[in-house]
């Protein structure tokens, strides 16, 4: 069963319940109100006619009943007897009552004073009268005939509008279902157009207000995600695939041009030795890109624990010196640095990654392979990278974080475009920053921010 049934099947249940509910009491409170007026105009009458019994002394049972008769405000097929305290009759409008009376419902009557009661299609009600020395027991009876006309008009009208009501209720019920689906109905007709190749488009995002609108600006941003993811996957085979093939490539070509001829030994660890070359740059391409795709999750599977950033400062320095010695690192502190502010929540794998790559960086890219890191700290933990060198175009400085891009200005140093890339998502996984200030021929400075545990 689709939505828009459910819908009108959900709304034609509590409209008919609710019109079932007023219908009925609307009976109910209408056909107590007739039997109670009813009654109360029936004991009226048989007031009266006890009153004027009991008044006038020159009015009898005889008189009483012909004056009863034609009166002309009787109700229809009324009756009323009056007994007196030896449950003789004193008077009854009718000289045969319809209405079994025996002395069991007049001493009823005596004990509980007042008492309703049915018999077939009369109304009845017993009571004791009493005034002055008169103390009688009257029992009166009618039928309803008009009111029971007015409450079985009100039924039936009551059961033609419940039955239009079932009808009415069923069209504007399916006709509003669809009226609200309608826009779930577009996003699902747009959503079912969208495909890999427009990623890009967007879905109609309606008045911006409602809780569709919101749900549509979601989708939005959910397939801006998946236009980047997707974009950028691409982009990562593809510079992936030509940063693999390359290398490869060159080593089949020197493997096949040394295989034409017979060479001296000389030759053969000359090529040996470049593609042993080709072999490292390789594995290190491999194990970057390893470590690309373990960052790009969003919850790395590693837990955090607390580390100090001196200590990795310090470890980074002392690798990159043992592959480089050339380097010259320096690192400086601050002095108003405390043990409690070196601490951060990190892995320290990952942060070791992102210090050696912005030192290597450093040196690399410099004019004398020096890079000056300084440690502060101001709300977060702040690192400093210096060096000065050929700098970064400003065209590059947006570009450089992304896999496999390389600056315009660094193309004679080796490298294969990743570092900058997993350095700056581990930075975000960390719920860090990173950010980057240079000038052509002059100073470059990365800056990271990490944030204190706790």
């Amino acid at each position: 069963m689709n939505i828009r049934a459910r819908l009108t099947i959900t709304f034609f249940a509590i409209v008919i319940v609710v019109v079932s509910i007023i219908s009925i009491s609307i009976f109910y409170l209408s056909s107590n109100y007739r039997a109670q007026d009813f009654k109360r105009r029936l004991k009226n009458r048989a007031i009266n006619a006890a009153n004027l019994l009991t008044q006038f002394e020159e009015v009898d049972a005889t008189l009483l009943q012909r004056m009863e008769r034609e009166n002309p405000a009787n109700l229809p097929n009324q009756n009323i007897i009056i007994y007196n305290d030896k449950d003789e009759i004193l008077y009854t409008s009718q000289d045969k009552s319809a209405i079994p009376i025996d002395s069991i419902l007049i001493n009823k009557i005596r004990v509980q004073n007042d008492v309703m009661f049915n018999h077939q299609n009369f109304e009845c009600i017993g009571f004791l009268f009493e005034k002055k020395d008169y103390k009688f027991t009257v029992v009166a009876a009618a039928t309803d005939l008009y009111g029971m006309d007015a409450l079985n008009n009100l039924r039936d009208v009551l059961l033609i509008t419940f039955s239009g009501s079932i009808l009415l209720v069923s069209l504007i019920g399916w006709f509003y279902a669809g009226k609200v689906l309608s826009p779930i109905s577009r996003i699902v007709k747009e959503v079912d157009n969208i495909t890999e190749a427009n990623l890009h488009q967007k879905l109609d995002e309606g008045n911006s207000k409602d809780e569709l609108s919101k749900l549509a600006q979601t989708f939005n941003k959910v397939l801006g995600r998946l236009y980047a993811a997707f974009f950028s996957q691409k982009n990562f085979i593809a510079n992936a695939s030509h940063q693999i093939k390359t290398p490869i490539t060159v080593m089949a070509g020197e493997i096949e041009v040394t295989l034409l001829q017979p060479r001296n030994n000389d030759y053969y660890v000359k090529v040996l030795r470049s593609v042993l070359q080709g072999i490292k740059g390789l594995n290190t391409l491999s194990t970057q890109l390893l470590l690309l795709a373990q960052t790009s999750a969003d919850n790395p599977a590693k837990k955090f624990t607390p580390i100090r950033v001196d200590d990795i400062l310090w470890e980074s320095k002392e690798d990159l010196s043992k592959a480089h010695p050339e380097y010259n690192i320096d690192i400086v502190f601050d002095m108003i640095l405390k043990h409690e502010l070196l601490l951060i929540a990190g892995d320290h794998e990952l942060l070791k990654v992102v210090v050696l790559n912005l030192m290597d960086n450093g040196c690399k890219y410099s004019d004398n392979n020096r890079v000056h890191v300084t440690l502060k700290f101001k709300h977060d933990i702040i690192i400093e990278f210096v060096n000065s060198g050929t700098g970064i175009h400003p065209d590059d400085i947006q570009k450089i974080f992304a896999p496999f891009y390389r600056g315009t200005s660094n193309k004679k140093v080796s490298g294969f475009g990743i570092g900058l890339s997993i350095t700056k998502r581990i930075v975000e996984l960390h719920q860090g920053k990173l950010l980057v200030a240079s000038t052509l021929g002059g100073m470059t400075q990365f800056t990271l921010f990490l944030p204190v545990e706790g």
